[in-house]
């Protein structure tokens, strides 16, 4: 099977318990058969119109041969170099599936002025931009397709020729794509952003950059009659019970890829789990990280280890004190057996796994912020280069870096998590990573790291929706130099500064810890960062 999984301790006796009622209930045929009477009635009407992707293998089969002739014709143009445009699960997919065939994609999901122009600047003559959106509207998407349009034409290139669209049909983006004479691919309309990877959103980039997309999805169709039939050994029903019905709830998950041929899977799974699950007060906080982490020798009571591995064994479950969950398999078996699973865990969570309640307050806030773009508040103080400042609880008792960090984490309950959010150029500065396992083994809780602003279409819907047990630490950072965005009143380095200030302004309205720190030269004030954790 191209699947497997392995489920131990408090994981197994979830299964054990729930997956023969999820049985009873129908519940694998039900999704297969697209019912949207699964989640109850305050789900259904969005559930009747996002539940596409479990006929995804075989809407998207036509659109392989259109692809690969796309990608010959860019190669006879001399075009062989792909960079996308696209945020949430429409950037996530492609990275995890072109990262694990060894294939090089360009993502380009920030509106960070330095990582744009350095995007920008790689390659241009031999590039094309694939514009990812599903109605266009997306501000970073659309930000970053201008400036693609732009420097083509300022280097004597068509951007017709160069700029592939892909989004809903009938969406404002189609038509006008269309109309302009862009190559425009259509995704089903029926599926939701993070559900799409097996759609033209995961397939498009990833086939014109080299992947075998058809073997992509004949790894999926191997998994689709497993997934189907009510049975117990069904990996959907297990995994989605496993990792949302144990008693009491392990709301965090901890995603460690032990497993070395999927590469970067826990990053796509991260964003799936938290965007659908993350509401009503609720949901389940996936938690990425490396096999050393802090918090899996901390023996947290609320966190669910689940292993990446390459080869999870025969058992659905084991009797032996081996306290997690193994899954292995081929890539396009995970991502279908991956999206059962939440669909599977918002039914026993009781919550709506298809909607994002909470993800346009903070889209609401950045763009007052850039209608407005009012001066930045004053610092409460600056310390060692970093501008300091805060919600009153956390900035009030605060004298130096050192303190602040040391309030933030003083807010954190017994069951909570610390987010760190870095708005940096995440290409020029990855090592601001490490400061997640640094922050875990302070604070003795768990930490997740999100780089912004695209973690906003992800696990920025579970900061706000979530239980309400997160405190944030924002990192940002003052850019060397702008860029501007063309025929637009602002540039990208006010949208990212509206889009951390919107964010932080949100989180604090819900009554969420923010310590925000900016950062004047990122290299230089790592060291004073580090420096203040320890």
């Amino acid at each position: 099977m191209s699947f497997r999984i392995s489920v131990g301790g408090a994981a197994a006796e979830a299964v054990r318990r729930v997956v023969p009622q999820l049985v009873a209930d129908r519940v694998a045929s039900g999704i297969t058969a697209q019912d949207p009477e699964l989640w109850g009635p305050a789900a259904e009407e969005e559930s009747a119109k996002r539940l596409g992707w479990t006929e995804a293998v075989a809407i998207s089969r036509p659109l392989v041969p259109e692809i690969l002739e796309l990608r010959d014709e860019l190669h006879a143009a001399g075009v062989d170099h792909i960079v996308l445009a696209g945020m949430g699960g429409s950037s996530l997919a492609p990275e995890v599936i072109t990262r694990t065939a060894g294939v090089q994609l360009t993502v380009l999901d920030s509106t960070e002025p330095g990582q744009v122009r350095a995007a920008l600047t790689d390659r241009l003559a031999s590039s094309a931009l694939v514009v990812s959106s599903k109605s266009g509207s997306t501000v970073e998407t659309d930000s970053q397709r201008r400036v693609y349009e732009q420097a083509f034409r300022d280097a004597g290139i068509d951007p017709v020729g160069r700029i592939v669209i892909v989004t809903d049909p009938g969406s404002p983006l189609d038509e006008s794509a269309r109309a302009a004479g862009y190559r425009v691919f259509n995704a089903d309309p029926n599926v939701g952003g993070r559900y799409s990877a097996l759609t033209a959103f995961g397939l498009v980039p990833s086939g014109l950059a080299g992947v075998d997309i058809a073997e992509i999805l004949d790894e999926a169709e191997a998994m689709e009659l497993p997934l189907a039939v009510d049975t117990e050994e069904n990996p959907g029903l297990v995994l989605g019970a496993a990792i949302a019905a144990t008693q009491p709830l392990r709301d965090k998950l901890a995603i460690v890829a032990d497993g070395t041929h999927i590469v970067g899977f826990a990053d796509w799974a991260e964003q799936l789990i938290a965007e659908s699950t993350g509401k009503e007060g609720t949901g389940l906080l996936p938690v990425v990280l490396e096999p050393g982490a802090p918090e899996l020798s901390g023996g947290l009571s609320d966190l669910q280890l689940v292993r990446l591995v390459d080869d999870a064994g025969t058992h659905v479950f084991r009797d032996d004190e081996n306290d997690e969950i193994r899954v292995s398999g081929t890539l396009g078996a995970q991502l279908l057996v991956w999206e059962y699973a939440t669909a599977v865990a918002g039914r026993l969570l009781g919550i709506n796994p298809f909607d994002q309640p909470d993800v346009e307050s903070a889209k609401i806030a950045a763009r007052g912020l850039l209608d407005a773009r009012p001066e930045p508040a004053p610092a409460a103080f600056v310390a060692e280069g970093i501008e300091v400042r805060g919600t009153p609880e956390v900035i009030g008792a605060a004298s130096d870096l050192a303190s602040a960090i040391e309030v933030l984490l003083e807010e954190l309950p017994a069951d909570g998590y610390l987010s760190v959010q870095a708005y940096v150029d995440r290409v020029a500065h990855p090592e601001l990573a490490q400061l997640r396992e640094l922050l875990a083994a302070r604070a003795g809780r768990p930490v997740t790291f999100g780089w912004g602003p695209r973690f906003l279409h992800s696990t920025g819907q579970f900061h706000k929706g979530g239980p309400a047990v997160g405190v944030f630490l924002q990192l940002t950072q003052r850019p060397a130099e702008d860029l501007a965005i063309p025929e637009r009143p602002f540039t990208f380095g006010e949208l990212i500064a509206a889009q951390a200030s919107g964010d932080a302004s949100v989180l604090a309205e819900h009554g969420r810890p923010v310590l925000t720190l900016t950062l004047t030269d990122p290299a230089a004030n790592l060291a004073s960062l580090v420096a203040a954790i320890d």
